[in-house]
């Protein structure tokens, strides 16, 4: 039995997936990964697209194995989502190249997925605002079903992977990872939530706080937060800050939760930053 057929299979054991859809998933995406014409191995570095049933739509991913992944059969990775996969890319991989120079090559190595965007609005928020113009916003459970029952399914056939899954985000992203972190029965074990834009429907985000469940602070959360001015300090500093301190108050485990702020980098220039450093307190022990 190929991989291709085991994937189809498992597949099907999914809850709510039709067969029509998912073989739509099996057709767009290569089961038997890219492969480097040069050396005729296993390509470390592609894109993949594949047809999502529960989006209902094709999504488009960035890929990257570690350098050593060829280097031994048995060694298996932790896998990295990448929320605006285009745009933070490059520096999520320079992230992990410095951390791997400066602890001398014991640095975390990981299987880097980045999922480029169709609708940010959409995917990045669970809740939906009023606005004078139509929105799609208010599908980011749906999105994030997509990664976990989905995306991350196929990359587990496709890959030697470890159980331990890292999200990363930006803006509306880190949002969005502020709200699965809040989730006890997402997969991640650990976020890296960049500039969160937790201004959004910010009463709705203080309920689920407060309503946080206890096992959900087993897991890991980086926020970092980007100078924006004194004018957005309110609605950006400030409210990081109270999240953070609300936070530390109800979990068990406040060493888990970490917040920085950097005087020196603006919304943009933050991630590049803020990746190495959130790598940096989710993987302590190798540095």
């Amino acid at each position: 039995m190929n991989k291709k057929e085991i994937l189809c299979k498992k597949a099907l054991k999914l809850p709510g997936l039709k067969i029509a859809a998912i073989l739509l998933v099996l057709i767009a995406v290569s089961c038997q990964g890219p492969v480097d014409k040069k050396e005729g191995k296993e390509a470390l570095e592609g894109t993949f697209r594949l047809r999502s049933a529960v989006l209902n739509e094709e999504r488009t991913c960035l890929f990257k194995l570690p350098g050593s992944y060829r280097e031994d059969p048995h060694k298996r990775y932790p896998v990295l989502i990448l929320l605006d996969g285009g745009v933070h890319y490059t520096t999520t991989l320079k992230a992990l190249d410095s951390l791997n120079a400066t602890a001398k090559g014991t640095g975390p190595e990981m299987i880097v997925i980045a999922i480029e965007n169709v609708d940010r609005e959409r995917d990045f928020t669970v809740t939906k605002i009023k606005t004078k113009r139509e929105n799609t916003m208010g599908g980011g459970k749906r999105f994030l079903d997509f990664i976990e029952k989905e995306l991350i399914p196929i990359v587990d056939e496709q890959y030697r992977t470890k159980p331990q899954r890292i999200f990363v985000g930006h803006s509306l992203g880190g949002l969005l990872g502020v709200n699965a972190f809040m989730d006890e029965k997402r997969i991640f074990e650990g976020y890296i939530c960049m500039d969160p834009s937790i201004w959004w429907d910010e009463e709705v985000l203080e309920v689920k706080v407060a309503a946080i469940h206890p096992e959900a602070f087993r897991k890991k959360l980086y926020i970092a937060t980007a100078n924006q001015g004194e004018a957005k300090k309110g609605k950006n500093k400030d409210r990081h800050e109270m999240l953070y301190r609300s936070m530390q108050e109800q979990s068990a485990f406040p060493s888990n939760i970490k917040w920085q702020y950097f005087q020196e980098e603006d919304h943009r220039s933050i991630p590049r930053v803020a990746i190495y450093e959130g790598l940096k307190f989710l993987y302590p022990e190798q540095q």
